[in-house]
């Protein structure tokens, strides 16, 4: 073995000693072709049809169900494919099950038919075609804003657009180090999602940004870091629907705050966008303040069903992050088969309402077999010890439900929890089996919800 080799051994027998190695657990996808004649283009359908279940009924070898109930990590190899267990996915971030969409995947077929997996190479060189600009001007449109900028993932636009504001500082200096006045000032939510935590920390490298982290959606404390900052380039940024906690941002109140203190609000969407709203525009069109959200970040690989991120703001911002965001920079553009495949996943989710409401109808459900008040489709179960959440997953596991125990470093120790979540394709009678499996192994009259301890991660 090589020195390196030797490194990398003693790394992960740390981790193992830590208990933070994780594992990749591969689901097999059966082959079940959708028997359909598509009537038009964007063919929608006005409820649930047979293909929506493939969204969350899922099977996995049978060595990797023995492995996963003894907490043995994996890496996805040697998996006997021979036997299976068909699971129930209560995990996933496929809110409304359009992963599995006939139209979306005829979209990406006909696409990748006609022009193969389109140019290959970054946006700004020969990757961007007419197909990532039709994406954009529909999801512009959704967001009600003047234009949109597609990007790899969402982790990439927020790297992109964290590393751009603090290029605004850089850019506006008289000098080549921006003096304290000249900073840009970035607030964020400490329970915010990674991508804008690291994009935040690259920014800071820049040395022409000012950092300060608030309470978990505590207005009163943002309220007085903005009171006391004597910069006048100020950015709120938080997420809308908080991917691990399951709770919105107090959106009303961050708008009067906006107003008085005239921040640039940005908002990460990842988990509204399809789900909230009338028409599925997200956490600001619930709570009806579209138009004091400055900037809005999105993804297309949850409720979408796709993948790809953007973020939709004005032209000048548009202008400014495809020049100087290098996440979007330097990367290659989204493959043209998902980017048409995307641009049907906005049509279906805006027209079959009936999936947000399906979903909203789960939530409910859920609220009324449990007693929990949850108020979204991520419910976050806090259970305390990591023995705890893994005896509480695999008990689950064992009774058909795919639901993984969230452990450090992804949550502070002793809240380790079940992070469960709920799609539209999901009936009534499977909400009813999962909590009466769920009753088994918690509480529900002493479980804790959400992360209301404030857990800075920055």
């Amino acid at each position: 073995m090589s020195s390196w080799d030797l490194w990398v051994e003693e790394a992960l027998d740390k981790l193992e000693r830590l208990q933070l190695l994780r594992s990749l657990r591969p689901i097999y996808l059966r082959n079940e072709p959708q028997k359909i004649t598509a009537q038009d283009e964007h063919q929608v359908f006005d409820e649930m049809q047979p293909w929506d279940r493939s969204s969350v009924e899922v099977h996995i070898p049978e060595s990797t169900f023995q492995k996963w109930l003894s907490d043995i990590p994996s890496s996805g190899d040697g998996e006997d494919t021979q036997k299976f267990k068909k699971l129930l996915l209560f995990s996933g971030n496929d809110y409304l099950g359009l992963s599995s969409h006939p139209t979306i995947g005829n979209a990406a077929a006909k696409a990748a038919q006609e022009h193969g997996m389109g140019p290959r190479g970054s946006a700004l060189i020969c990757g961007y075609t007419n197909y990532h600009r039709r994406l954009e001007s529909c999801l512009a449109d959704l967001k009600k804003k003047e234009d949109c900028l597609l990007c790899p993932t969402g982790f990439a636009a927020n790297m992109a657009l964290m590393v751009v504001l603090g290029n605004v500082g850089s850019l506006l200096a008289a000098g080549n180090t921006p003096l304290t006045n000249e900073k840009v000032s970035i607030f964020s939510d400490a329970l915010n999602h990674a991508s804008i935590i690291d994009g935040i920390r690259l920014a800071e490298r820049q040395k022409s940004v000012e950092i300060y982290i608030y309470r978990h959606c505590d207005m009163t404390h943002l309220n007085a870091l903005l009171s006391r900052c004597t910069t006048q380039k100020k950015v709120v940024v938080t997420d809308s629907l908080f991917s691990m906690d399951g709770d919105f941002a107090p959106m009303i109140e961050l708008v009067k705050l906006r107003k008085q203190h005239d921040f640039l609000l940005v908002i990460d969407d990842a988990h509204g966008t399809f789900v909230c709203g009338k028409n599925g525009g997200g956490v600001a069109e619930e709570f009806d303040c579209e138009k004091d959200v400055d900037i809005c970040v999105g993804t297309l690989s949850k409720a979408a069903g796709c993948h790809g991120g953007f973020i939709a703001c004005s032209k000048r911002w548009k202008q400014l992050i495809q020049s100087r965001g290098r996440s979007f920079i330097f990367s290659t553009a989204t493959p043209l088969p998902i980017a048409a495949a995307a641009h049907a996943a906005v049509i279906v989710a805006r027209k079959e309402a009936w999936r947000r409401s399906a979903i909203w109808n789960r939530v409910q459900d859920f609220r009324d077999l449990t007693g929990i008040p949850i108020n979204s489709p991520i419910i976050s179960l806090i259970v305390g010890s990591e023995e705890n959440a893994l005896q509480a997953s695999q008990s689950l596991l064992k009774s058909g439900f795919h639901v993984t125990a969230i452990r450090p470093p992804t949550v502070p120790l002793n809240s380790c929890r079940l992070r469960v979540t709920l799609s539209a394709t999901h009936t009534r009678r499977d909400i009813e089996r999962f909590t009466t499996a769920l009753s088994k192994c918690v509480n529900f009259q002493e479980i804790g919800i959400h992360g209301s301890n404030g857990y800075a991660r920055l």
